[in-house]
């Protein structure tokens, strides 16, 4: 792109070139015809006549050699302390004895300026991504919710109603621990969350084992092809069930293809974790949540193939 304040632009370079080059017109004459310098017009005829159409675009003002630029190896090291140790500027310029501007044109050269650009868990850059259709991953996870007691739990009934709820929900149930306390039990929330939609489909069970989380699978898999989704990939975390042979065997059935996340890394399957902490915040603790991962629409929505939506 030419300056602003350019006389000529690429064509009309291009045609003044021409005039000398090829029409043999004197370079004063040329140089008066377009109203520029006679050491410009002939800048332009001389880099027409060795690279032709491609030498009238502008070349980059960077200088070739930078002497005074930072070394590699030390940009190296502010990187590193900023991923590993989340230091400022100021703090990365004392450790290294150079100036602070320089450390913080550094860091805005590399991204990591500011800190909501690193993974607080590992200090890395933040990596996101979004499959480009419905079903092309699926997010599986498990969550944990104590069971409600009969008359409701502490968190809305106060801590002394609570435990008095808790023995008579025992009381009915004869649920009770080695001590003789009460038991309410846990509810496994299986949740498969779609990566492109965020559409999820989520059953509560009894448990986290294979069996149960293969039953899952299957209805999951039947509910999303009912809506016109065909699974490719499934993505669970690192868990007993998921790293089953029979978990296995059950993927390659349903022909889809079983990922695997790095252990002790939740970002992988950000996603689905993400729906876990809106759904204890919007129905296990009951409270209102908009839905802003897609721009505050239904998930729904984008999901392009659905049976007589258009109909």
């Amino acid at each position: 792109m030419s300056h602003a304040n350019a006389a000529l632009t690429p064509r009309a370079r291009l045609r003044l070139a021409r005039l000398i080059v090829d029409e043999g017109w004197p370079v004063a004459r040329a140089a008066e015809r377009y109203d520029v310098s006679w050491r410009t017009t002939k800048r332009w005829a001389h880099r027409y006549a060795q690279r032709g159409c491609a030498g009238m675009t502008d070349r980059s003002s960077r200088s070739r050699h930078s002497p005074s630029r930072t070394p590699q190896p030390t940009i190296g090291k502010i990187v590193h302390l900023r991923w590993k140790q989340r230091l400022g500027p100021v703090q990365i310029a004392g450790r290294l004895r150079m100036p602070a501007s320089t450390v913080h044109a550094v860091l805005t050269r590399c991204r990591i300026n500011r800190l909501s650009h690193i993974d607080r868990a590992t200090g890395e850059p933040v990596r996101r991504y979004e499959h480009d259709h419905p079903g092309a991953m699926l997010h599986v996870d498990v969550k944990k919710y104590g069971n409600i007691p009969d008359g409701g739990g502490w968190r809305y009934v106060g801590r002394a109603q609570g435990d008095r709820n808790r023995e008579a929900t025992a009381r009915r149930t004869g649920a009770r621990n080695t001590r003789y306390e009460p038991r309410v039990g846990t509810a496994f929330v299986h949740t498969v969350v779609d990566d492109h939609s965020r559409l999820a489909y989520a059953e509560i069970r009894d448990d986290e084992k294979a069996t149960t989380a293969i039953d899952v699978l299957h209805n999951a898999v039947a509910w999303f092809t009912a809506r016109g989704v065909t699974i490719e990939r499934v993505l669970p975390d690192s868990g007993s069930a998921y790293k089953s042979y029979a978990w296995r065997d059950a993927c390659t059935e349903l022909g889809i293809t079983p990922k695997k996340t790095r252990p002790y890394r939740p970002q992988t399957k950000g996603k689905v974790e993400r729906f876990h902490r809106t759904m204890t915040d919007g129905w296990a603790l009951a409270r209102f949540y908009p839905h802003t991962a897609i721009s505050g629409r239904s998930p729904i929505t984008r999901l392009t193939n659905l049976p007589g939506q258009y109909t």
